[in-house]
């Protein structure tokens, strides 16, 4: 066993009694499909306005179907308040890539430049109360698809714009904005031009049993991407796609009282708090996930132009191989700086295993104000390499494994 003491040029005693705090305030259990008011057949046209026309027309509490083994097409749609939209097995909802259909009135849907957001969402869910998609079904973002008579597709807007450092001003599958309650359950949602979900500002949100898989894309499909939410819960779903797979910010408000728990994480660039945290990311609790084939797994990262207090962040049971960065927390980001110096307090990993040798880094940016993190029960696989300035690391852990040390396939194995 070693001990992280060799790191640290000082101790502090953390309690784990933190991690119950960290978490959803709610008590949340698996959803259940609404009642429907209406049901739709697929007319092998642009379905926009008849869906757009039942989701207008349900009563609250309500939701219109997409009958299976039909494949929609549809351009920009908006769930009202109360509503919901069930897609049911068998059943496609397929965007139309088409940029004037999205355009906010710029003309600049389908480029990039220094901002993006110039795209309307697929999907929105806006200053609703209680909405929610639901159903064993598919929405297809059609990220890969062309959009324009050049031939180009999202995906290749996207990778021009990382190529001249830019913004791409693609669609969201499902944009969520100030918003109470929401659902979703068991969705399917792949091929997403730019993040899968998108929500800020909201509060009392559950992603259950939700499926995310888009393995070819460019590096802007993010799976869940969250700023300035509150009281979240992310269970039972697995996450696929070449981007982030789960992101919690704090750029607009305080994201806090997150669970996310049951996950299978895979072929991604990993999860992420940051970069912007200046409202704040508190009680955050990620346990039973495996991850796997990621660039990062346990990542936090900020600077001091975007920096706040990111405290109260718990990682259990946790299981990762192929992880490149196992555990990445770090102030610092070069050539960024500013006045809002980030803080990281009472960091907790407990049962961590790393089966493959990888970086763990811990970088904060001056003595007075340290990273601090808490280790217990973490194994590593020998050869793993550490990286540790300006933080208080304190706990113990071994390196024992051979760093061919698999994950369980079923994330539902390593929780039982």
């Amino acid at each position: 066993m070693q001990k992280l003491k060799v790191f640290s040029a000082a101790f502090v005693v953390f309690s784990l009694l933190h991690i119950g705090a960290a978490k959803d305030l709610r008590t949340v259990t698996e959803p259940k499909n609404p009642e429907i008011c209406t049901s739709l057949n697929a007319t092998s046209d642009d379905d926009t306005q008849t869906i757009q026309k039942a989701l207008d027309s349900c009563t609250k509490g309500q939701a219109v179907a997409l009958l299976s083994n039909s494949t929609f097409y549809a351009g920009p749609l908006t769930i009202p308040s109360g509503v919901s939209l069930l897609v049911e097995e068998h059943a496609i909802l397929r965007a139309i890539p088409n940029p004037k259909l999205y355009d906010k009135g710029a003309n600049k849907c389908g480029t990039y430049d220094d901002y993006g957001g110039e795209c309307k969402a697929f999907i929105s869910i806006l200053k609703a109360n209680g909405s929610g998609i639901y159903g064993k079904g598919t929405i297809d973002g059609q990220g890969g698809a062309y959009i324009n008579s050049q031939n180009v597709t999202w995906w290749e807007v996207s990778s021009a714009a990382r190529q001249h450092d830019k913004v791409p001003n693609n669609p969201p599958i499902i944009q969520i904005n100030n918003s109470v309650d929401i659902t979703l359950y068991q969705i399917v949602l792949r091929n997403a031009p730019l993040d899968h979900i998108n929500s800020r500002k909201t509060t009392g949100l559950t992603v259950w049993k939700v499926t995310i898989y888009t393995p070819k894309a460019s590096s802007s499909t993010d799976g869940i991407d969250m700023d300035g939410n509150q009281n979240v819960t992310i269970a039972h779903t697995k996450i696929t796609t070449t981007s982030y797979t789960i992101v919690i910010r704090a750029s607009e408000a305080p994201s806090r009282h997150i669970s996310a728990y049951n996950l299978h994480l895979n072929r991604a660039y990993g999860t992420a708090i940051g970069t912007n945290t200046k409202h704040g990311v508190s009680n955050v609790n990620f346990s039973n996930i495996t991850m796997t084939i990621l660039t990062y797994g346990i990542n936090i990262v900020t600077n001091s132009l975007n920096g706040g207090l990111v405290a109260n962040i718990s990682y259990n049971n946790i299981c990762m191989y192929r992880v490149r960065h196992p555990v990445h927390l770090d102030m610092f980001s070069p050539n960024i700086t500013g006045n809002l110096k980030p803080q990281f307090m009472n960091i907790f990993l407990n049962k961590v295993q790393v089966g493959n040798s990888g970086d763990f880094v811990f970088h904060g940016i001056e003595k007075s104000n340290p990273i601090e993190v808490e280790l217990h029960n973490t194994r590593v696989s020998k050869g793993s390499s550490w990286s540790v300035k300006n933080a208080i690391v304190t706990g113990d852990w071994k390196d024992d494994l051979n760093g061919r040390t698999h994950c369980p396939h079923n994330v539902n194995n390593l929780l039982e």
